[in-house]
């Protein structure tokens, strides 16, 4: 199963929530992206359910020498989530990133203003989340960005994403109440071979997603009224 790209991911994976939606098991809903990849996804989830969208802004920390092998992530103000066997086998300890850590705990910070403009996060309490990627690789940033939300006490907390693979999944399935995963192939290298055209997605792209008519309205419809 590969997707055209990310909005036909999105369209395929709005339309599977929607059918739990119709079952009535998901209430008071908002979906939150990973940005940047999961922007254009979630985009079409949050339009499938009727439900607003935001981002939550988690970021990858990679291997030495290999940015691009995730080993570690983070969300908000959070300590790090690190994959203790990734580390042990590159002989590392958490100590050994701390560098790295801080770097990118800055550039969360900037994105997170970026894309937010000083809206603040949005509050999830008692409500129904939905946390979108365009898939699911080591996992490990999925980790960290539900760990974050379930300090936040939401009624249930689901992670969807139209391709991941099959170790990872079982990794990323404790952190979270459901699990959504279209495709889970036998044999998995990368997200982007599942897909047909996949396009990075640029800082503009994601800012004016977010500026849609609806888009981020996620604030508490009980606090919204109190405003």
């Amino acid at each position: 199963m590969r997707f055209h790209d990310h909005r036909h991911a999105g369209e395929e994976l709005g339309l599977r929530l929607l059918e739990w939606a119709a079952d009535g098991e998901i209430a008071n809903p908002v979906v939150l992206a990973l940005p940047r990849g999961g922007v254009p996804v979630a985009a079409e989830v949050a339009r499938a359910l009727n439900a607003p969208l935001d981002v939550l802004v988690a970021r990858k920390i990679g291997a030495p020498g290999h940015p691009e092998m995730g080993i570690g992530a983070i969300a908000g103000e959070d300590p790090p989530v690190y994959d203790s066997r990734a580390l042990e086998m590159l002989g590392l300890v958490e100590d050994d990133l701390a560098a790295d850590v801080a770097r990118e705990r800055a550039e969360l910070h900037r994105r997170e203003e970026l894309y937010r403009g000083g809206r603040p996060a949005p509050d999830v309490e008692g409500r129904t989340v939905i946390l979108v990627d365009d898939g699911l690789a080591t996992g490990v940033t999925a980790r960290a960005a539900l760990r974050h939300l379930r300090a936040k006490n939401p009624a249930r907390l689901i992670l969807a994403v139209p391709v991941c693979a099959l170790q990872s999944a079982e990794t990323v399935r404790p952190d979270a109440d459901d699990l959504v995963c279209l495709h889970q192939p036998g044999s998995f290298r990368a997200v982007g071979e599942w897909y047909e055209e996949f396009a990075q997605v640029s800082d503009n792209e994601v800012i004016a997603t977010l500026r849609r008519p609806g888009a981020s309205s996620a604030q508490h419809p009980s606090r919204q009224s109190r405003a």
